[in-house]
């Protein structure tokens, strides 16, 4: 996938969230089922995972090959991305509910602060992927808490899908 696709893939995922989120009940914002989290806290993971993505890219590329090396093999394409990060959220349930435990409840008050933050970060992600050059998209790895090592056109195509499951988590909850 090159990167003006990954870019119009990221546009469209958070896309389909937003309309979704715009749809609800405000209520769902800071009340969500029993022991899952709220829309709220879906956004705030949503956007702090973002945040984490573009500060990294903001870093110098020689800081990022010195911290991190070079990859060792082809970038992935996004449906071996998506499948591998779904195998892994299975088997590293535990991992993953404890990473995530103390995610704080967003208020109603922070709401469209939060929204708008949402979408200046994920606007930032896709001038970016549109500004690096594809050497540095396939040869640049960046560490994820979960996959490891990915390149850095992995991790952005990651980020399109993570945006689908949580929309796709809301809807099944809600």
């Amino acid at each position: 996938m090159d990167k003006i696709e990954i870019a119009d893939l990221l546009e469209v995922k958070h896309q389909e969230l937003f309309l979704w989120i715009e749809n609800q009940p405000i209520e769902n914002w800071e009340k969500g089922p029993k022991d899952k989290w709220t829309e709220g806290q879906h956004i705030l993971h949503l956007v702090n995972s973002l945040q984490l993505l573009n500060n990294a890219l903001s870093y110098p590329r020689f800081f990022l090959k010195y911290k991190f090396g070079l990859a060792n093999r082809p970038s992935r394409d996004y449906k071996t991305v998506a499948k591998k990060y779904e195998d892994k959220l299975e088997e590293n349930q535990s991992r993953v509910t404890k990473f995530n435990q103390n995610l704080k409840i967003p208020t109603l008050k922070e709401r469209e602060r939060l929204l708008t933050k949402f979408q200046i970060q994920q606007k930032k992600l896709q001038y970016k992927t549109k500004k690096i050059s594809d050497k540095n998209l396939d040869t640049l790895v960046i560490p994820h808490p979960l996959m490891g090592k990915m390149t850095i056109r992995e991790i952005i195509m990651w980020t399109a899908h993570h945006t689908e499951h949580h929309t796709e988590t809301l809807k099944l909850l809600y």
